[in-house]
């Protein structure tokens, strides 16, 4: 596990790097955070994809600068599906099929805004699949999602922010014929995949505009479903 940059054009953009034990090579996933950046929570999922045997990369879309700087522009490059923010993510994708300890087949997973960003990235980069958790929907999400790899998607019943998206996203993708496994999950709020802790100023707010801290005890399932998804569509070690 290292910090690491990543090139993108004649610049470099921070990050971290998560690589399984023993030898590769093996697929890849590139983690794209939460809102709060690219913090101890979102690092130690990118532990938990090297510890089931894949090559993770946490890029640091802020370059290190305050989250509280940065949200509302990485905010409205996910809306608008296109911006620096998808030009890095598209960047550390190419970075990371490049390595020799990579198989070259590369999956993307987001959490929150980065789910947002997961899913417009399932269609517009060459990904092998995709997990959004939690992630905002795109405009016209049948159109914008025609073509993407295939998708898992976690969502919360009891997040008041997305109601509805589990849902919406069901049929968007059947519509567009992409290959899908979709659950929204009862009485669970925002984050429950996670540890995410929002600084201490946002802690009661973030209870009650996203049911943080509720349903917790259904990330074993929402991670069993990841993982299952990510076996299945991503290409396994060599053993030559």
């Amino acid at each position: 596990m290292s910090d690491i940059t990543i090139p993108v054009g004649a610049r470099e953009l921070p990050g971290y790097l998560a690589v399984p034990e023993g030898e590769g090579p093996w697929p890849g996933v590139v983690i794209v955070f939460e809102a709060m950046g690219a913090n101890a929570d979102m690092r130690a999922q990118a532990d938990r994809f090297a510890a089931e045997g894949y090559l993770a990369v946490l890029p640091d879309l802020y370059n290190g600068a305050p989250w509280v700087r940065c949200v509302a522009k990485a905010m409205r490059d996910m809306r608008a599906q296109r911006g620096a923010a998808y030009d890095h993510i598209e960047a550390t994708r190419a970075w990371l099929a490049g390595r020799a300890d990579c198989t070259g087949d590369v999956g993307v997973c987001g959490f929150c805004m980065g789910g947002g960003f997961a899913l417009v990235a399932a269609a517009k980069y060459d990904f092998k699949a995709a997990a959004a958790n939690y992630g905002i929907l795109p405009r016209r999400p049948e159109e914008s999602l025609r073509g993407a790899c295939p998708i898992v998607g976690s969502y919360g019943g009891a997040d008041p922010t997305l109601r509805g998206a589990a849902a919406r996203l069901e049929r968007a993708l059947t519509r567009a014929g992409v290959e899908h496994d979709v659950k929204e999950y009862p009485g669970t709020g925002h984050g429950f995949l996670t540890g995410l802790t929002p600084p201490a100023p946002l802690g009661p707010v973030a209870k009650i505009v996203f049911g943080l801290g509720r349903g917790r005890e259904n990330a074993a399932d929402g991670w069993a479903r990841i993982f299952a998804f990510f076996g299945e569509h991503l290409a396994k070690k060599s053993t030559t």
